[in-house]
């Protein structure tokens, strides 16, 4: 159509005939703008193979820039089409404006996510990177409310800043709505710069039923997933408030604790006479301890070696031969890490028995070859507990005590004693 005969048309068919013909600019050039974004720019980001380019020039950022576009090409044609009413205008520039507004947000946060997830490929790469996450979800959450002014002054036809000195009475109902945000934001800020919890930590919060790994750190919550798969969330302002342990040293160090202790029964511990000795001193492991106790014995006089008699001078108990033959299996164990604390101890006497517990760590962290390790250590030292003459406590149950009951019955029952044949009840005496 020619613009002569647009000329020819009423006052309204032109209005409606350059409204059209804006709207064809506006889908041409989105095309136009789709197509040099998203696949002359994108050559050109993959020639500079850098990282500013990977975020700026991203394939999301560029598809929502492209959007915005024809929405430009609409506020700058307004201006040329015939015969509009002024309302009329008015409403549809502000239209385009506000749309424009939602799509530079989008944009806008597009280009924080490429941020984030280009900072996120460092972090794989470098454990020791700190997550960035809460701080793009806060500038996101700034652009919507920047945003939401801005549209809501641009459809009243009003001025930014009347609305924000209106928002200023509302100031107290803002800090109740965001309260969490604001102290998630404080408590995530805290925890990047004290590099308190990572991505891919091992982190345990009892009070909250959270075992396992960290695998996302947004700004309001803290994802964990359970060693049974499960996924606890976790409020993120809750890891300053409250305690929590996070195993990243000893995944870091290599090494890991062992802590457990066997309770022999007390009844089982006993002072070794001579020939008790020389039966255990035929355990290699066992010899350096003993020569060096034989070396002790030594050097006592005679008069105090005739008063040890029945048992040998060493005065040795089978518990502390067992203490000393953990401790030697401990040094000798090819699973255990020798440069750091080793020590086998006898701790105080329970109800429970002698508790003698080994305190060491094993070479690995890793948790099957640390739970091989450990189970193979004290397989061992409960197998070897009968050659020292020593057994573990273990609490009777009630089999154990029916067993026990049966030979009593038995005899009772042998001497003619039954159930109302003992002797009379006092009940019974006074019938």
């Amino acid at each position: 159509m020619h613009w002569s005969l647009i000329s020819e048309l009423e006052p309204w068919m032109q209005s409606i005939a350059g409204l059209a013909l804006l709207a064809l600019l506006a889908f041409v050039s989105r095309y136009l703008a789709q197509f040099f974004l998203q696949r002359v720019v994108r050559r050109v980001r993959l020639g500079l193979a850098a990282n500013w380019a990977e975020i700026l020039l991203h394939d999301k950022v560029m598809r929502r820039l492209a959007q915005t576009v024809p929405w430009l090409v609409v506020q700058i044609g307004m201006a040329g089409v015939p015969h509009l009413p002024a309302r009329f205008h008015g409403l549809l520039l502000n239209l385009a404006v506000a749309v424009s507004i939602v799509l530079v947000l989008r944009t806008f946060n597009a280009l924080l996510d490429a941020m984030n997830e280009a900072h996120e490929r460092k972090e794989r790469l470098k454990p020791s990177m700190h997550s960035i996450k809460n701080y793009v979800q806060l500038g996101q959450l700034l652009a919507v409310l920047v945003a939401a002014v801005l549209i809501m002054a641009t459809m009243l036809d009003r001025s930014p800043l009347l609305l924000l000195s209106g928002l200023g009475a509302l100031s107290a109902v803002l800090m109740l709505v965001f309260k969490d945000t604001i102290l998630s934001f404080t408590a995530g800020v805290l925890l990047g710069s004290n590099d308190m919890i990572r991505v891919g930590d091992w982190v345990e919060m009892p009070q909250v039923g959270a075992d396992g790994f960290v695998i996302d750190i947004a700004l309001n919550i803290v994802k964990v997933q359970n060693w049974d798969k499960t996924i606890t969330t976790i409020p993120t302002w809750k890891l300053m408030s409250d305690s929590f342990k996070n195993w990243r040293g000893m995944s870091q160090s290599g090494v890991r604790r062992i802590r457990r202790a066997l309770r022999i029964d007390a009844d089982t511990i006993r002072v070794l006479d001579a020939t008790q000795l020389e039966q255990l001193s035929r355990i290699a492991l066992l010899k350096d301890y003993l020569a060096e106790k034989r070396a002790q014995t030594a050097a006592l006089p005679a008069s105090a070696m005739a008063q040890s008699a029945p048992f040998h001078p060493l005065q040795l108990t089978n518990l502390e031969l067992l203490r000393a033959y953990a401790y030697a299996y401990l040094n000798v164990h090819p699973g255990i890490q020798h440069d750091t604390y080793l020590l086998a101890r006898t701790l105080e006497p329970t109800t429970e028995g002698v508790p003698l517990e080994l305190y060491c760590y094993t070479s690995t962290s890793i948790w099957v070859e640390y739970e091989n390790i450990q189970g193979s250590i004290f397989d061992h030292l409960i197998g070897v507990l009968p050659e020292f003459g020593l057994r573990l406590y273990q609490r009777p149950s009630g089999s154990d005590v029916l067993s026990g009951l049966r030979p009593l019955a038995q005899g009772s029952q042998a001497q003619g004693l039954g159930p109302r044949e003992g002797p009379p009840r006092q009940a019974d005496q006074g019938l």
